[in-house]
C-alpha cells in the first residue's frame, strides 16, 4: 500500500439531527464541528440517502448551549421534522471551513497508521477526543488502546492522503497512556 494515495471523501459531517424542536418544523442539531456558529452561514447541507448525497436548503436562526436549531426548506411541521431525526448533515469539501496550517479534518485523520521515526508500526488512529485544550488521539495498538495528546513534540508529521503519521517514539513513555497501564489510574 505504500505510496498509494487515499481518496478523501467529498463530504464532511457537520452535524446530526437530534429531534424536532417545537411544532413548526425546526430541528435541534448536535454540531460535529468545533464552531457551532458556522451553522449561521450554512445555506445548504447534504443528507446521505443510500450512496447518494441529497442537497437540502437550510437556515439557522439560533445557536444555544452548543446546539444549532435549523429549518429545512419544505419542512413545515413537527411530523416533517421527525422524519429528519438521526440524519447526519454534511457539507461538500469545497464549502468546508478553511483549515489553517497543520490542521486536518478529524474524518481525514481517522484510519491513519502511526509509525515511529524508524518506520516501525505503532497503531491505527481510531478516534479523536476533544476534551478542551488539546485533542487526544486514540490509537489501537498491539498493546491495546493508547491515548496520546496531539502535540507537535510527539506528532511529527501527518499525511492524510497517505493515511500515515509519524510519532516521536522517545515521547511515548512520557505522554502516552495505555488501557492496560494500571499505574495511570488515580
Amino acid at each position: 500500500m505504500k505510496g498509494m494515495k487515499t481518496m478523501l471523501s467529498n463530504y464532511l459531517a457537520v452535524g446530526e439531527v437530534l429531534k424536532p424542536q417545537g411544532v413548526r418544523g425546526e430541528v435541534k442539531v448536535q454540531p460535529l464541528t468545533n464552531d457551532p456558529d458556522r451553522f449561521f452561514d450554512l445555506k445548504e447541507v447534504y443528507i446521505k440517502q443510500g450512496e447518494a448525497y441529497v442537497s437540502q436548503s437550510v437556515s439557522c436562526h439560533r445557536v444555544h448551549e452548543g446546539y444549532a436549531y435549523l429549518n429545512f426548506e419544505g419542512v413545515e411541521d413537527r411530523d416533517g421534522a421527525e422524519r429528519l431525526r438521526g440524519a447526519v448533515l454534511y457539507v461538500d469539501r469545497a464549502h468546508a471551513v478553511p483549515l489553517g496550517e497543520n490542521e486536518n479534518f478529524i474524518c481525514d485523520l481517522i484510519g491513519c497508521e502511526a509509525f515511529d521515526r524508524e518506520g516501525n508500526a505503532v497503531g491505527m488512529l481510531r478516534d479523536v477526543m476533544q476534551p478542551g485544550a488539546n485533542d487526544v488521539y486514540v490509537f489501537q495498538t498491539p498493546r491495546g488502546e493508547m491515548l496520546l495528546p496531539a502535540l507537535k513534540e510527539v506528532i511529527l508529521s501527518v499525511d492524510v492522503q497517505e493515511k500515515r503519521m509519524v510519532l516521536d517514539e522517545s515521547a511515548l513513555p512520557r505522554l502516552a497512556v495505555y488501557s492496560d497501564d494500571s499505574s495511570s489510574i488515580c
